[in-house]
């Protein structure tokens, strides 16, 4: 119920006084027209254009305030009802639009707008289906790549049965349990986010030679590390060298737990294992399943806190900084022991 303030010679929109102040307005005239006093009167005290009164009146008339109370806008309907917007959900969350016969692998409002022409019959535009999805708790993330290979029964079985029962073995044998991965590291690469301008790409400057090297771990959810670096790709006496190193320091029998690489179940290294009569026992981990492997998680963040954070500099050589690194990260079992308390871990039963 718009109306025109008039100040002096000057008229006032009264759309231009808030929601709120036009109400306490109309329930104050309601209430001086209950007790006689006359509507030009009451009009002309407000300021207002003297119909405003009568106007007011007319809205009121049967009801009294609740008339012209303050009322929520409408605003413009929801085209899906709650049942199909939950429905939505369900479609994308941990789906692949490829189940729905699309051919890519990854949503997009324009996949998810054509999903819901098909089942729903109703055409909603991309910035409707933005909406749509930050509603029911949908963001653009970018996905993790996981092996097609994978076989997740497998997975759930080393979760409950496996790594459970390796635990309870190595607690009756008086045992230690360590996990093993290698991983490499080049003097080139930048991993991590950084600040700049929106649109423009950060530049960070790399050495211009290439340097590479590999590096080998065991890592315990009680805090032990053990590592050494070494070049070329791994094999069957390199593994076998590095587990002699292992072994060297090693006075309880120990559980190693690994990936299924070609070079971890070669024969020379069966027989070593063999010839350590139960003081070294190997368990493999599921194929295409490295975030079961706590060591993952050592590389990535020497990777992130490394060269990520200290490029090499002129004259600089990364087979001398990576062991001080790994030495330092050796120094600190609390560091340690907190990769193991990653939920893609959590399962793990000797912490």
């Amino acid at each position: 119920m718009a109306s025109t303030v008039v100040q002096g010679d000057m008229k006032i929109d009264g759309r231009t006084l808030t929601r709120e102040t036009l109400e306490g307005m109309r329930f104050m005239a309601l209430d001086r027209m209950a007790e006689g006093e006359s509507l030009a009167a009451i009009s002309a005290s407000f300021g207002m254009h003297r119909a405003w009164a009568y106007k007011v009146r007319l809205k009121a008339r049967g009801q009294g305030k609740r008339a012209v109370q303050l009322r929520k806008a409408p605003g413009r309907q929801r085209t899906l009802t709650d049942a199909q917007e939950r429905q939505v959900f369900r479609w994308v969350n941990g789906k692949n639009p490829r189940q729905y016969g699309f051919d890519f692998g990854l949503w997009t409002r324009q996949i998810v707008r054509e999903l819901i022409a098909q089942r729903f019959d109703v055409t909603l535009s991309l910035a409707s289906v933005g909406a749509l999805l930050a509603r029911v708790g949908l963001t653009p993330q970018k996905p993790l790549q996981r092996a097609d290979q994978r076989d997740p029964e497998a997975i759930t079985r080393w979760q409950r049965e496996t790594d459970p029962a390796i635990a309870r073995q190595a607690r009756r044998g008086g045992a230690d349990i360590a996990f093993w991965d290698e991983s490499g590291f080049r003097a080139d690469a930048v991993h991590g986010k950084t600040w700049g301008a929106r649109g423009q790409t950060p530049v960070v400057e790399v050495p211009g030679q290439r340097q590479g090297i590999r590096a080998a771990s065991a890592v315990s959810a009680k805090g032990a590390f053990w590592f050494t670096i070494y070049r070329g790709g791994l094999n069957g006496d390199w593994f076998m060298t590095f587990l002699r190193r292992l072994m060297r320091g090693q006075r309880r029998p120990l559980h190693l737990i690994l990936d299924n690489l070609p070079a971890h179940k070669t024969r020379a290294v069966k027989a070593y294992v063999a010839s350590r009569r139960g003081k070294l026992t190997l368990h493999f981990l599921p194929s295409y399943a490295p975030e079961l492997n706590p060591d993952e998680l050592v590389w990535s963040h020497a990777k992130r806190t490394g060269n990520a954070r200290r490029p090499l500099r002129a004259g600089e050589c990364l087979e001398d900084r990576i062991p001080l690194q790994l030495a330092h990260m050796a120094a600190q079992p609390d560091l340690i022991r907190s990769f193991f308390r990653h939920p893609s871990v959590a399962y793990i039963t000797d912490c």
